[in-house]
């Protein structure tokens, strides 16, 4: 569907688009497509988890289990991928950077083979200040959700280096 979808109609990011969209990369790219776009509304994101992810030869290397900082992490990508869709090309590649999470809470583990759909919707909006909820699932049942803030800004070029 086009970029300038109208308010209401339902659209998609594969992962060239997504990675247009927001500035995350492999490691710290945690979707891999995002469905059911609707412009100033709603995103799902999926997140399609591998056990050749990094993150599992810690975490637990004899039981790998998802970290749940980064299943909130999936959350605010897809945010943040509706966020870009809902303003439009000017706002690709801008930085959002997480203001609060609120009633974080993890329902089950998930592991290698899971395929997450991350449901998140739109509460507000104030000027560069978006309130979203947000459920993960799998295979329908959800694992985790939460409420959070977010703001989002221009890239300053600032590096800690």
């Amino acid at each position: 569907m086009a970029e300038d979808a109208p308010i209401g109609e339902t659209d998609f990011a594969d992962i060239s688009r997504i990675v247009k969209m927001i500035p995350h990369r492999y490691p710290m790219l945690m979707i891999d497509r995002v469905v059911d776009m609707v412009r100033d509304r709603s995103a799902t994101g999926i997140k399609n988890v591998s056990v050749n992810e990094p993150q599992f030869r810690g975490h637990f290397p004899n039981h790998p289990v998802m970290p749940g900082v980064m299943i909130v992490e999936s959350m605010a990508q897809t945010a943040a991928v509706l966020v870009v869709h809902t303003l439009g090309p000017a706002a690709e590649g801008k930085l959002v950077y997480f203001m609060s999470i609120d009633g974080a809470r993890f329902r089950r583990p998930v592991v290698p083979g899971d395929a997450m759909h991350v449901h998140v919707t739109k509460v507000r909006n104030r000027g560069p200040v978006w309130k979203f909820r947000a459920v993960a699932k799998v295979d329908g049942n959800v694992v985790a959700e939460a409420e959070f803030a977010a703001m989002i800004r221009e890239d300053d070029g600032a590096s800690l280096a």
